[in-house]
């Protein structure tokens, strides 16, 4: 286990996030599940991440994972919506799928999971990754920064007939 920064250091009482995972061509995608997640804070590695926050009934989330490879720190992000803190990594070795997430095959914590409803077989398509690597980016800069009103509920009206 790599030396962690004393702030990041596992909490006695903590419980780790669930986990879903998908892997692109050039980044690797990682939702830690967290109902309004709160003093959060991430630190990203060359050859781990470590999630540590508080979620909506004060219990401590801990999360520690030494990757499958390397990823580049400087070009990774991270975002906190209200119920998941999305972290998005860029691979060092682009085009080089990832078969699990962490470095360890016989480590297979219950906390991971794979999300299938975003993974997909990309070996064999073309240069969609960075398209949507940067369509991916800007989604996730939006959220952050609109403020979206309820929806309008006028056409309600329809259904009781």
């Amino acid at each position: 286990m790599a030396m962690l920064p004393k702030n990041l250091s596992r909490p006695e009482d903590s419980q780790p996030a669930r986990t879903l995972w998908f892997d692109r061509k050039k980044y690797l995608n990682i939702s830690f599940q967290v109902q309004n997640p709160k003093d959060v804070q991430i630190d990203i590695q060359e050859t781990y991440v470590v999630l540590s926050c508080k979620d909506v009934d004060d219990n401590n989330i801990y999360n520690y994972i030494a990757l499958y490879d390397k990823v580049n720190k400087y070009d990774s992000q991270e975002k906190v919506f209200d119920r998941t803190i999305t972290i998005m990594l860029r691979k060092s070795k682009e085009n080089v799928a990832w078969p699990r997430l962490q470095k360890d095959p016989d480590l297979k914590p219950n906390w991971i999971a794979v999300d299938f409803d975003n993974w997909r077989d990309w070996e064999n398509e073309e240069d969609e990754g960075m398209a949507e690597y940067e369509q991916y980016l800007d989604m996730i800069q939006d959220l952050g920064t609109k403020k979206v009103g309820p929806p309008a509920m006028d056409d309600l009206d329809d259904l009781s007939d």
